[in-house]
């Protein structure tokens, strides 16, 4: 498989888990039945296509770095967008600086 592929994996992951996550709000505590499928299904399946990234050669720091961290501004994201949840120049600083420590960890295995 070619960088390209496992990055893809990887994308297909976050967007898994992000639905994961939203979906956990969504159902209150498991009381909802299809928002609970949806983390069940969301979760498992970024597990799966995180471990083929890792399969095909993507080193394990990295491919956390940008799933965790990704997931992490999109979730925040979402919940401010669409969730009513707070978000203030001290938060959008804080996803920042995430992104940039992904950013360097990327740079740092390519030199």
């Amino acid at each position: 498989m070619t960088p390209v592929g496992a990055y893809l994996l990887i994308a297909g992951a976050i967007v898994a888990e992000v639905a994961g996550t939203v979906s956990l709000k969504l159902s209150e505590g498991f009381s909802r039945l299809l928002p609970s499928i949806v983390v069940v299904v969301g979760y498992g399946t970024a597990f799966v296509l995180l471990g083929q990234a890792l399969k095909h050669g993507m080193p394990v720091g990295v491919a956390y770095a940008i799933w965790a961290a990704a997931g992490v501004a999109l979730v925040a994201l979402i919940g401010s967008a669409f969730l009513d949840e707070p978000m203030n120049l001290t938060m959008i600083a804080g996803l920042v600086l995430v992104m940039g420590g992904v950013a360097l960890l990327e740079t740092g295995r390519a030199s």
